[in-house]
């Protein structure tokens, strides 16, 4: 099995992000080659076959062209999949890529299935298992759900000449608005779920967070009620994470939730009902009142 992943790179600088398609063909067990629009200053390290084209020739991002580079490097590489990070630059190319090669298209991976993928569906109430329609496939990974994956080395890197001038030009990137925090790149989180009572509760889930030098997440609800804002949301609907440690403060394990955060390293719930659905992927259960437990631990923690 062989995947060609498209990586990303936005104003001179290759995106962190690029590193979860290593990561998602590290968990299919797949051999690897990447395609990426940008220079040689800002390769991956990354020891497989780079399609290497020039970011100042044919634009940060022109879909006409990109397609074209692509479909250049499928024609060389012969992958089953071609795999796109599910993003602005993903939404867009991978239907044109999938169209262009008449084979399906899996959006929004989130997991890999038994001889398929798993996406979230019903609002991210619910998943399911998807198997390709043809026997090659376009898939967009959800960010986050894989784990980045730094194999190390120098890309054998095979320069491509984009051709035309596309129906399009680039002119930049408008930045969207800065979020509170970046849940993505914390190593530990820990997060208030409905079950931390009130919003005048919330700032000691946070005396948690900082004490052990982590960040606040939370769950739907506790966005919903404007306890928090929605940057801090954790699942589906939310930030999808996977920090070394996840803490879980009242939080009961809703499955969208559940989504989001189960491939964190280490998981420890804190919630009075032993029978809470997050108990079922919690490391440790700690069957106590928050409100009792965590000043309790973060004093220790002081200490």
């Amino acid at each position: 099995m062989k995947t060609l992943l498209i990586g990303e790179s936005r104003e001179g600088k290759l995106l962190e992000s690029t590193y979860e398609l290593l990561g998602f063909a590290g968990e299919l067990g797949a051999e690897t080659a990447m395609l990426l629009v940008g220079s040689d200053s800002q390769l991956p390290a990354y020891g497989g076959t780079l399609h290497l084209a020039d970011a100042a020739t044919c634009g940060e991002y022109n879909p006409d062209l990109h397609k074209k580079l692509i479909l250049d490097a499928v024609q060389k590489e012969s992958p089953d999949y071609i795999v796109f990070l599910h993003s602005s630059y993903g939404w867009d190319l991978a239907p044109r890529v999938a169209a262009a090669l008449k084979i399906a298209q899996i959006s929004e991976v989130i997991a890999i299935a038994d001889g398929g993928f798993e996406v979230g569906c019903c609002n991210a109430k619910m998943r399911r298992s998807v198997k390709p329609v043809t026997a090659k496939a376009v898939i967009t990974i959800q960010a986050g759900a894989f784990t980045a994956k730094q194999p190390g080395g120098t890309p054998d890197v095979q320069k491509l000449a984009a051709t035309g001038n596309g129906a399009l030009e680039f002119i930049g990137y408008e930045p969207a608005e800065k979020k509170d925090v970046d849940l993505g790149k914390a190593e530990i989180i820990v997060s208030a779920g409905r079950g931390v009572g009130k919003k005048d509760n919330i700032p000691v889930i946070q005396a948690l967070a900082t004490a052990l030098g982590g960040e606040l997440g939370a769950s739907r609800p506790v966005v919903d009620a404007e306890w928090v804002s929605h940057s801090h949301q954790v699942g589906t609907t939310g930030q999808t994470v996977s920090p070394k440690l996840y803490v879980a403060c009242g939080v009961s394990g809703a499955i969208q939730h559940l989504a989001g955060m189960k491939k964190s390293d280490f998981i420890v719930a804190i919630n009075k009902d032993k029978d809470a659905p997050i108990g079922e992927i919690a490391d440790v259960l700690v069957v106590a009142d928050v409100m009792q437990f965590v000043p309790a631990l973060t004093a220790k923690l002081a200490r």
